[in-house]
C-alpha cells in the first residue's frame, strides 16, 4: 500500500506532500468522497456539467445540500475560455470537472481549467478516471487539489477500486472539515494510510494486481504507455473516415472515440448488439437518449493494431450488408 501510495504520487506528479486513498468501490466513490470531505453548504462550487459524469457531480451537490452553479454543456460541446470567463470572479469556492467526459468523448483543457481555478482561487478537483495514463496528466502543473481514477480503465485491472491522489493544502483541510459519511470519511482512511492500511476491508486482490500494473507503467515509463494507447486511437481515427460513420467531437482523449452512424435510420445500440452477437467485439453502447445515436470504441487495456484490424473487418462485412 505504501508503494502503491508513492507510485502514484509519481505518475500523476504530486507534490512532496500529497497523500493517496485506495478506495473500495467505484469511481463514483471518489467522487462523493472528494466533494463531501472537502465542501460544505457555506461552499459554493462551479460543475462543468457536459455529460452524466458531469451531472453526476452535480447530483452528489444536491445530495449533500452543498451550492454550485453548473456550467451546461451540449453534447460533445468542449468547454471554452469564452464560457469560462461568464464566472470569472465569482464568489466560488471550489471547481469540479470530469477531465475526460466519458459519455461524450469530450477531454476538457485542463491548462485552461487550472489558470481560471489559479487566477480565482478555487479548489480544484479533478475526475481522471478514463484519463489517467490515457491522455497527459500534471497534477502540479495544472495546480490541482484532488485528482481520481479508478481501477478499471486505463490501469486496466478489475474495477472495484477508486484512488484518489490529495495535495498537502488540501489533507490539512479534509482534517479540519466535520465527518458527514462513515463509510466514506477520509479523515479516517488518511489516518490509517500512515501505516499503510486502510479503515475497512479492502479489496486485496485488486489492490495486489494495482501494484503489479503501478510499477509496470514505472519501468516501461508512463509516457510509453500513454503513446501505446494514442497510436491505438490514431489508427482507428485514421480509418473510420473510409465509413459511413462520424466521429462527434474533434476534442478526443486518448481513451475512447465516440461514434455516430451518419444514416439516422441506423441505430447505435444496434450495431453494438451485432458486434457482439455475430462477430464477438464488444465496443461500448451509449444510455438513455443516445442509445441510438452514438457507441463508443475503447483504446486502452490489453489491446493492439491486430483488435482495430478484426473490428473494420466487421465494419466491412456490415457494409456489404447494408447495415451500416
Amino acid at each position: 500500500m505504501k508503494e502503491n501510495e508513492a507510485l502514484m504520487k509519481i505518475l500523476v506528479n504530486a507534490e512532496e506532500g500529497a497523500r493517496t486513498i485506495f478506495l473500495t468501490g467505484s469511481g463514483t466513490a471518489a467522487m462523493e468522497a472528494a466533494v463531501i470531505n472537502v465542501f460544505d453548504k457555506d461552499d459554493k462550487l462551479l460543475v462543468v456539467n457536459g455529460g452524466s459524469f458531469g451531472q453526476r457531480f452535480c447530483e452528489i451537490c444536491d445530495t449533500y445540500n452543498i451550492p454550485y452553479d453548473d456550467i451546461k454543456l451540449e453534447y460533445s460541446e468542449s468547454l471554452t475560455q469564452e464560457k469560462l470567463l461568464k464566472y470569472d470572479g465569482g464568489r466560488y469556492t471550489g471547481f469540479l470537472v470530469n477531465m475526460h467526459e466519458t459519455s461524450s468523448g469530450v477531454l476538457y483543457d485542463m491548462k485552461m481549467i487550472g489558470d481560471f481555478c489559479k487566477k480565482n482561487n478555487l479548489i480544484l478537483i479533478v475526475d481522471a478516471i478514463s484519463s489517467f495514463i490515457a491522455d497527459e496528466l500534471d497534477m502540479y502543473g495544472i495546480g490541482a487539489d484532488i485528482v481520481l481514477t479508478g481501477s478499471q480503465k486505463a490501469l486496466a485491472v478489475p474495477p472495484g477500486i477508486s484512488i484518489i491522489v490529495i495535495n498537502g493544502e488540501m489533507v490539512k483541510r479534509i482534517y479540519q472539515k466535520p465527518v458527514v459519511c462513515y463509510y466514506l470519511n477520509l479523515k479516517s482512511a488518511l489516518k490509517n494510510g500512515e501505516r499503510g492500511q486502510t479503515p475497512f476491508t479492502p479489496a486485496v486482490g485488486i489492490l495486489i494486481q494495482i501494484n503489479a500494473r503501478l510499477n509496470q507503467v514505472r519501468n516501461v515509463g508512463i509516457d510509453t504507455e500513454r503513446n501505446k494507447i494514442k497510436a491505438l486511437a490514431d489508427d482507428f481515427r485514421s480509418r473510420i473516415k473510409k465509413y459511413p460513420f462520424k466521429v462527434v467531437t474533434d476534442r478526443l482523449s486518448n481513451a475512447v472515440t465516440p461514434v455516430s452512424p451518419m444514416n439516422p435510420d441506423i441505430s447505435a445500440y444496434s450495431i453494438f448488439t451485432i458486434l457482439k452477437e455475430q462477430y464477438n467485439i464488444i465496443v461500448c453502447p451509449s444510455g438513455g437518449e443516445l442509445a441510438d445515436k452514438v457507441f463508443r470504441v475503447g483504446h486502452i487495456g490489453a489491446l493492439s493494431i491486430s483488435d482495430n484490424d478484426l473490428l473494420f473487418q466487421a465494419f466491412d462485412d456490415l457494409k456489404n450488408r447494408q447495415l451500416i
